[in-house]
């Protein structure tokens, strides 16, 4: 995922009532911009980090501006833009970069299914196989090399995992992909000092049969691309 015009740097003044941020551009001035993340972004929305920022062309948008990276360590950018974590892996997909996830001649978005009124992110059909449901999460937190997720009790998130176990015991494929939005990591865990639940709920679903994949980005001003698999470790 390229993105279609150069993003505008500035310094974080603060992220609050959760969708917004205001930040300090290069001439002294301070814009509000939309923070499309509903999680506490631990570890990313630091006052005086370095962010990113894209601006709409919709006239109709009350904020012109959206974040979209931020610098969360020395070199190191973290795309927190949860809005574009479902293209990123369906441009993997096409790309033939999620390898596990190829062969599927057909896909549909945002899908109904489920006993809980859910929606799937992603559904390959066609061919001889099971249809495939595709369950994505944007990872942003890390820590001493391993990205984590949720960074906040998620209970929809954990109802996601009820719905994919519930699918691999119809009989057909249920995957959930972390795209790890950063690169100085190298495997994914649950956060489970933060959604003990969610821990539990992930581990049940692998036990069921549900696939679990991680994917870590490159990330630059110029745009976010999934390119490693990283290993996933319930212990």
């Amino acid at each position: 995922m390229t993105f279609d015009r150069p993003l505008l740097e500035g310094i974080l003044v603060r992220r609050y009532k959760r969708f917004l941020a205001d930040v300090e551009l290069a001439d002294g001035g301070v814009i509000t911009a939309h923070t499309p993340n509903t999680g506490t972004m631990l570890g990313c929305c630091e006052p005086g980090s370095r962010v990113w920022l894209s601006e709409s062309t919709n006239p109709k948008r009350k904020y012109r501006h959206g974040w979209e990276l931020v610098e969360a360590e020395p070199g190191v950018l973290v795309g927190i833009n949860t809005g574009r974590a479902n293209g990123l892996v369906e441009e993997a997909i096409s790309g033939g970069v999620l390898a596990e996830l190829q062969d599927y001649p057909g896909l549909r978005r945002e899908v109904k299914y489920g006993s809980e009124n859910s929606r799937i992110d992603l559904l390959l059909h066609g061919g001889e196989r099971p249809e495939c449901y595709v369950e994505v999460k944007n990872v942003t937190l890390a820590d001493d090399g391993i990205a984590f997720f949720p960074d906040a009790v998620s209970t929809r998130g954990s109802k996601h995992l009820r719905e994919l176990a519930g699918v691999r015991r119809a009989g057909r494929r249920a995957v959930i992909v972390f795209c790890v939005q950063r690169e100085d990591v190298s495997e994914f865990r649950p956060a489970d000092d933060i959604d003990t639940a969610y821990g539990a709920a992930l581990r049940q679903a692998a036990a069921e049969g549900v696939e679990t994949l991680a994917y870590r980005a490159r990330v630059s001003e110029r745009g976010v691309h999934l390119e490693t698999a990283l290993p996933v470790v319930l212990p």
